[in-house]
């Protein structure tokens, strides 16, 4: 299956044909999937929301979205609405993994295929499949390159970690994968920093602006997701330390997700190296789930999205396959 993409234009995507499985097109019928958000917080949210709209009308399906607003009993009343409709899928976002349970009871009673996009459920009987980038993984590969550019270029390092919410199995496993590769290489890196930002912008200037204040030798930095790029340059020019590769006092850094700030930060030569969640397969997985479900073939209860990393060497032959860039090209032409 081919992933990439040469560039991110949603009316591309329709006359691309993209990845969608075999049978996904039935003119003849009008047939609906249900895509429901807990809400568009991040860059991330917002253009996999968007994706996924385009990616169903492409495979021949009317979307009906609808946002929560981060709350649990809405959202199963926006199921039911849904189940009303007859929808031929639902593809959702929750916020809480063990809440959204009995809105996969009410989906399976229906017989209405749910896929979970990008957060799985909590372990249950009740049959659904979930959409997932592999975040230990992916963000193994990118600590790993970054480790690499450490030992290329000598000496030793202060390492910083920003932690998400550890409610949230994403946070947890981009914390671990972090923690499989320093722990390998305490030789030249000393972690003097575990920031919980619990996903709070606010929070995460502020802890790392005090970590910076308490370990201003900090020189290795690891953002668990791209949405916190703004708070961490602040802080960092604050501790005067927003440096280019190559400039004195440069802290080495990467990113994970891949948003449009991730893309500029690595063009500008403030960001060494990112973790790219591929939101474009993310949400061909998802649409073929449904499909499959639907013609009653067995679908994994986990479907992995492997992403890739990307370091400023290798930007420009692998940027049209990052969805921050395409943001980003549209933003800036």
């Amino acid at each position: 299956m081919n992933v990439t993409r040469r560039a991110f234009n949603l009316g591309a995507i329709l006359a691309a044909g993209t990845v969608i499985l075999p049978g996904a097109v039935r003119a003849e019928d009008e047939k609906t999937i249900a895509i429901m958000f807990d809400s568009l917080q991040s860059p991330f949210w917002v253009t996999g929301f968007d994706v996924l709209k385009e990616k169903a009308k492409a495979a021949g399906y009317t979307p009906l979205e609808s946002i929560s607003n981060l709350d649990d009993n809405k959202q199963f009343e926006q199921v039911q609405s849904m189940i009303q409709k007859k929808v031929s899928g639902i593809i959702i976002v929750q916020t809480d993994s063990k809440a959204v349970i009995p809105a996969i009871r009410e989906a399976n009673k229906a017989g209405i295929p749910m896929v979970h996009f990008n957060r799985p459920p909590a372990e249950s009987d009740a049959k659904s499949s979930a959409v997932q980038a592999d975040n230990r993984a992916i963000m193994k590969s990118t600590v790993q390159a970054l480790v690499d550019k450490a030992r290329k270029a000598g000496g030793k390092y202060k390492a910083a970690i920003l932690i998400g919410d550890l409610g949230d199995q994403n946070a947890i496993q981009r914390r671990d994968g972090f923690f499989d590769v320093v722990d390998q290489n305490k030789d030249i890196i000393e972690v003097v920093a575990r920031i919980s930002t619990e996903w709070n912008p606010d929070k995460a200037f502020a802890d790392l602006t005090n970590a910076l204040q308490a370990n201003p030798d900090i020189n290795f930095l690891v953002t668990s997701s791209d949405f916190l790029l703004p708070q961490i340059q602040q802080a960092l020019k604050i501790a005067g330390k927003w440096k280019k590769t190559g400039e004195e006092g440069h802290v080495l850094f990467a990113g994970f997700d891949g948003d449009e700030g991730q893309y500029a930060a690595l063009k500008d030569g403030y960001m060494d190296v990112g973790g790219v969640q591929n939101l474009f397969y993310e949400a061909d997985l998802a649409i073929g789930a449904i499909e499959k479900m639907n013609k009653g073939e067995d679908v994994p209860k986990l479907l992995l999205d492997p992403g890739f990393v990307i370091t400023q060497e290798t930007l420009d032959q692998d940027r049209d396959k990052m969805w921050g860039y395409a943001v980003w090209k549209k933003a800036n032409g």
